[in-house]
């Protein structure tokens, strides 16, 4: 990638084996959210590291986000005027479904429905635990995002055994 890369992980923040870090430790212009906890998160104190991050980042900056990091930057999309390359949403998550960490993610509902002000691409899983795959659709319809179900993939994480998921990093140089 020839312009900075934010990662935006999700609850837990992702460790080293999942394919946001093995990226993320690709390039020295790719930078992680900064976030006080990772376990107990509050979504106006992410969405504020977004933009922080991204103000200084610059306009031409791409996110990579996974999971609640996903919904943390819809809520930041739909609070600011900046705009961005471009991101690459993965396993967005349902805050009604029973899996989703409800009472350590507070602040994520409701969730935005506007079109994203900038080129999107999501990706979900048939099986994924967190939010169905006709969930993830109505979700990209909704944000105007390009669309791709990655078959049954669990969660898209680490558990999933993708590595350094190819795939996935062939979408985000589309963007």
């Amino acid at each position: 990638m020839d312009c900075p890369v934010l990662v935006i992980p999700g609850h837990g923040n992702s460790g080293p084996s999942h394919w946001q870090s093995i990226w993320q430790a690709s390039s020295p212009r790719w930078h992680r959210l900064e976030v006080e906890d990772w376990d107990h998160a509050i979504c106006d104190d992410w969405v504020s590291a977004i933009h922080r991050q991204v103000t200084e980042l610059g306009r031409d900056t791409l996110i990579v986000a996974h999971s609640l990091g996903c919904l943390a930057l819809v809520h930041w999309a739909a609070r600011q005027a900046l705009q961005i390359r471009g991101a690459l949403l993965v396993a967005v998550p349902d805050p009604s479904a029973p899996a989703f960490p409800a009472s350590t993610s507070i602040g994520f509902t409701p969730l935005p429905l506007q079109p994203l002000p900038f080129r999107s691409t999501l990706v979900t899983s048939t099986d994924d635990p967190y939010g169905s795959a006709s969930y993830a659709r109505a979700c990209a319809d909704a944000w105007g995002s390009k669309f791709v179900e990655a078959g049954a993939r669990g969660h898209l994480n680490s558990s999933s055994g993708l590595g350094d998921w190819p795939e996935g990093y062939k979408l985000l140089q589309e963007l």
